[in-house]
């Protein structure tokens, strides 16, 4: 058996492969990146204004330019005589290239749902200096103030805004998640193409352009997550005490970090370094220079656990509540569907992406279940030549990318679908680093074909298996971001009602702020979900959108006549509510997502509106609500519930007269 070995950072550093030829590769690689990176980039611009204008095409410019840039990236970071140095700055161009889309899809301010609240959470932390505040809009972001602390902290020291600030620490962290991810990979294999494959193919999930690069606390914390698996992988390395203690230091300091900035995050980490520990005790039996590195994974393990558990008990104990119920429904759901019932999902349903986008969403999950099952195979046939501590974690990273198939079932669900495509992020990480050196490999033995082939038919071999590839990364790259982000998301276009990224309508944008500037801000309201993300962030209130213990819904079901609960307007008078929002589209269209309030409504989703137009303008005949907006289509009504008591006490000697 070999011996367990310390290592470098592969992908980062080591010796230079192939003829040193370093200017002229470094000259020629810089020209090919920064013609196909302007190209790509004025390619993706083109696809949002056509999109913006309706002209259509904008899927066929939008991948023309991403795959104008990222082919030439594979090809110059996969290449045999790459030096380490030229590879390392090809992945920082990528991962700078690969935040493009999201930067250029709203450069100005916050657009997608969770962006409100976290942006506003960061407007709070600069104002104030407060951390751990409340969040109207995701009530559990304020229990993880690692992004906001950063984001603030960096706009109080540099005079940025906040949004200035956040892009400057979200670019920072996905470029150095594209170069985690090679470094991670570089702890189990030596070969420096091993290691770019990874992050190539790392790329492609779906959550990688639009999803972490958006103001949201994964974003930053992944790239952390990537990191810390990293030093933990190192240290198991350490062949010293103090070396050992060192990175096993840097793991757990990484995990707090983590935790403190996002909750799955932090449990994934716990479940992968779990995973590593599980997996070198079993190699240990037979391999028992593991002995010491499964000893120091089960403490990295544990310590993750402690501050995981700490946390989640102290600071953010509302955490559990927050996330069950999304799993416990789809799980739900799934057993129904299992059993007959109906309440799935129709994937693509009244979509408007190509057939060429659905048909590789489809393909995609058979082409990375390939890749498995080939990384699966080459694991096999090398289980007794890698070295131990590459066996072990090659095993447990199989376990963490075999997680990504199941998942695929949760997209069945209404519940389950968005826990589906925020699991890829992190399984996919497994995927990419097993599935990287079956990407080298088959390059490696296309050298070897021309020798089996007939002279005319010799340089085929090598552009073939290179052609091919390319095209597969070009298909998963489109069927995955296919399969996990809606079209609204990722480009604009003309106000649609129901649509987080098209919610800051001139209209709402407006009545947000006459409400702040005439009546102030902090006031707490019910909204439904879109006007309550634009009044909770530009206009500075805290929004509620109901739940079940508080289902603030019910005064928009209320037909008019109908008395409203009163354990409800004892909840709005208890809890000080001061504004009703009332947006009159609920009678006439469709949300665009589906969902009027939140999650878990208990409307009717069948393509019709959950309301009608009495339902709506009933408010404007109950003497506690007084009207103090009126738009087009936005109504702003205040609490009187000093009046509501009035008619209470006059209607109490009515009743005991009748008695």
């Amino acid at each position: 058996m070999s011996a367990v070995t310390e290592r470098p950072a592969p992908g980062l550093t080591g010796a230079r492969t192939g003829a040193p030829r370093p200017a002229a590769e470094a000259i020629w690689c810089a020209v090919t990146l920064t013609v196909a990176g302007a190209a790509g980039a004025a390619a993706i611009v083109i696809a949002y204004r056509r999109a913006e204008w309706g002209a259509g095409g904008q899927f066929g410019w939008f991948w023309a330019g991403m795959l104008v840039f990222t082919l030439p990236v594979a090809w110059w970071s996969i290449r045999r005589a790459t030096s380490a140095r030229l590879r390392m700055a090809v992945l920082i161009g990528y991962g700078a290239f690969t935040y493009l889309p999201k930067l250029l899809r709203h450069p100005s301010g916050p657009l997608y749902h969770d962006e409100y609240a976290h942006w506003g959470q960061s407007h709070g932390i600069l104002a104030d200096g407060r951390l751990f505040e409340a969040n109207s809009i995701v009530r559990v972001i304020g229990d993880y103030p690692g992004l906001h602390a950063c984001v603030a902290s960096l706009a109080s020291l540099t005079g940025l805004s906040i949004w200035q600030a956040a892009l400057f620490v979200l670019t920072t962290a996905h470029v150095l998640l594209t170069l985690g991810v090679a470094v991670l990979a570089g702890q189990l294999w030596p070969d420096q193409r091993i290691a770019a494959a990874a992050a190539i193919v790392y790329s492609l999930n779906s959550s990688f352009l639009f999803f972490d690069t958006q103001l949201g606390y994964e974003s930053l914390a992944i790239g952390v997550l990537v990191w810390a698996l990293a030093a933990a992988i190192r240290a198991t390395r350490a062949t010293t005490v103090p070396s050992r203690l060192g990175w096993a230091g840097l793991t757990l300091l990484l995990a707090g970090a983590t935790t403190a900035t996002h909750h799955l995050t932090a449990l994934w980490m716990t479940g992968i370094l779990g995973l590593l520990a599980v997996v070198c005790t079993i190699h240990s039996i037979q391999a028992r220079e593991l002995v010491t590195p499964a000893r120091v994974a089960w403490a990295l393990t544990s310590g993750t656990a402690l501050i995981v558990a700490a946390w989640l008990g102290i600071v953010a104990p509302r955490t559990g509540s927050y996330l069950d119920p999304y799993l416990g429904r789809a799980l739900d759901q799934i057993s129904g569907l299992a059993g007959g019932d109906e309440g799935g999902r129709e994937l693509f349903s009244k979509s408007v992406l190509p057939w060429w986008e659905q048909t590789a969403a489809y393909i995609t999950p058979g082409v990375a279940l390939a890749g498995m099952l080939a990384a699966v195979t080459l694991w096999w046939h090398r289980r007794y030549t890698d070295d131990p501590i590459t066996r072990a974690g090659t095993s447990a990273l199989l376990l963490v990318g075999a997680l990504y198939f199941p998942a695929t079932l949760l997209i069945l669900t209404p519940a389950g679908a968005e826990g589906a495509r925020r699991s890829w992020a992190f399984s996919y990480l497994g995927l990419a680093i097993v599935v990287a050196p079956v990407v080298v490999a088959l390059l490696d033995q296309a050298r070897h074909w021309p020798a089996r082939l007939p002279a005319r038919f010799a340089p085929a071999g090598p552009i073939a298996a290179g052609t091919g590839l390319l095209a597969v990364c070009a298909l998963m790259l489109v069927g995955n971001n296919a399969a996990g982000m809606n079209p609204s998301y990722r480009f604009p276009g003309p106000p649609v009602y129901g649509s987080d990224t098209r919610a800051a309508t001139p209209e709402v944008l407006a009545a947000a702020k006459w409400l702040r500037d005439t009546q102030g801000g902090g006031f707490r309201l019910v909204a439904d979900r879109y006007s309550g993300l634009v009044l909770g962030s530009y206009g500075e209130q805290h929004p509620n959108t109901g739940s079940e213990s508080f289902p603030a819904y019910d005064l928009y079901r209320a037909k008019p006549g109908q008395p409203i609960s009163p354990a409800l307007l004892t909840q709005l008078r208890d809890w000080r509510f001061a504004f009703l929002i009332v947006d009159r589209r609920m009678a006439e269209q469709v949300p665009d997502i589906n969902i009027y309030f939140e999650t878990n409504e208990p409307l009717r989703h069948d393509g019709v509106p959950a309301f009608d137009r009495s339902q709506l303008t009933k408010f404007d005949s109950m003497p506690w609500l007084i009207k103090i907006y009126d738009g087009p289509h936005l109504a702003i009504y205040r609490f009187d519930f000093g009046s509501l008591d009035r008619t209470a006490r006059r209607d109490r000697p009515a009743r005991e007269g009748n008695r």
